[in-house]
């Protein structure tokens, strides 16, 4: 495949934004925090001329930069980044250190019109891409899904019945071919087993599959949804099986924001033995109002090699 159509891609990404009123902006990739999740690791900046570490690292997203434009009564209501992201992880067919990262956001939206600018984006790029579309995707569209049904349908099991650990724990023992390790884990860690071991592998029968509403337990950086609290206003979106984007209704309450990420500090810690330095400017961000908001981010590279026929996924 030509390098070229890569190039259009994006430029078809730009396109897409620039006609939804969408402004195209930059953030540094080197930041003070990059990014407070416990299983994503960042690389640190370090001088070549005399070997001594920075206080900087490279970004895993260019998401608290984006909140703070958001956040400013400049005018940044809509804005898209597309960016290359760091993350020190296995080399893959789907992960790599060096990625293309698309994010965007929505001031005063709910993530439900992010649902549609993940489906109008999708539909964008195979009408108008050059790239030879795989067959499956010439006549196709978005299936959603909660992740209460997904359960359901697939294990006949109703997933928001096991949110205490020792529920989803005991939970597990129904299922003897998934590796459990003796250690006592997180809730979130118990879901992943289950969920990669038993979901993942009928995601792939759904070429477009967006599942909303996860546990609450995995909120992350999302708001509860207030009709119930079970579920958090989350939702990813899997193409062929990959997942391809993660999407919070944002959470604006600063002391909450700022509890969640004292616990996802301390499992760094117990996990990795590692800690970060604390996001201060996010912070202050959040204690100045974040405003209501909605927001995702996409790997651009997963997008290429999941709906178009290449044999080359990544720009470099």
């Amino acid at each position: 495949m030509s390098r070229r159509y890569q190039f259009e891609l994006l430029q078809l990404i730009r396109n897409y934004f620039g006609e939804q009123g969408f402004l195209d902006v930059m953030t540094p990739p080197a930041v003070e925090n990059p990014g407070m999740e416990v299983h994503i690791h960042p690389f640190r900046l370090q001088s070549a001329k005399n070997q001594k570490n920075q206080d900087l690292y490279l970004h895993t997203s260019p998401e608290f930069c984006l909140k703070e434009l958001i956040s400013s009564d400049e005018g940044f209501d809509k804005i898209f980044s597309l960016t290359y992201c760091f993350r020190d992880e296995p080399i893959s067919s789907i992960h790599r250190p060096q990625f293309i990262m698309l994010e965007w956001y929505r001031k005063n939206e709910r993530y439900e019109r992010i649902m549609d600018d993940v489906e109008g984006l999708i539909s964008y790029c195979l009408k108008y891409s050059k790239i030879p579309v795989r067959d499956e995707f010439i006549e196709v569209k978005m299936v959603r899904k909660t992740m209460q049904k997904l359960f359901i349908e697939i294990l006949q099991i109703d997933i928001l019945e096991y949110l205490e650990v020792n529920l989803i724990k005991s939970l597990l023992k129904n299922y003897p071919d998934v590796p459990v390790p003796d250690a006592e884990l997180e809730w979130e860690d118990y879901f992943f087993l289950l969920y990669l071991n038993k979901i993942e592998s009928h995601l792939e029968k759904t070429p477009l599959l967006m599942i909303t509403e996860f546990p609450a337990p995995l909120a992350a950086l999302s708001t509860l949804k207030k009709s119930d609290p079970r579920v958090c206003e989350r939702f990813e979106v899997y193409v062929r099986g990959v997942e391809l984007c993660n999407c919070f209704n944002e959470l604006t309450d600063a002391n909450e924001q700022r509890k969640r990420f004292t616990d996802q500090a301390k499992l760094k810690q117990k996990l990795y033995q590692y800690e970060l330095p604390e996001p201060t400017k996010f912070y202050s961000v959040m204690e100045n109002g974040l405003p209501a908001s909605a927001g995702v981010a996409l790997g651009v590279e997963r997008l290429l090699m999941s709906l178009f026929k290449t044999e080359k996924p990544f720009f470099y």
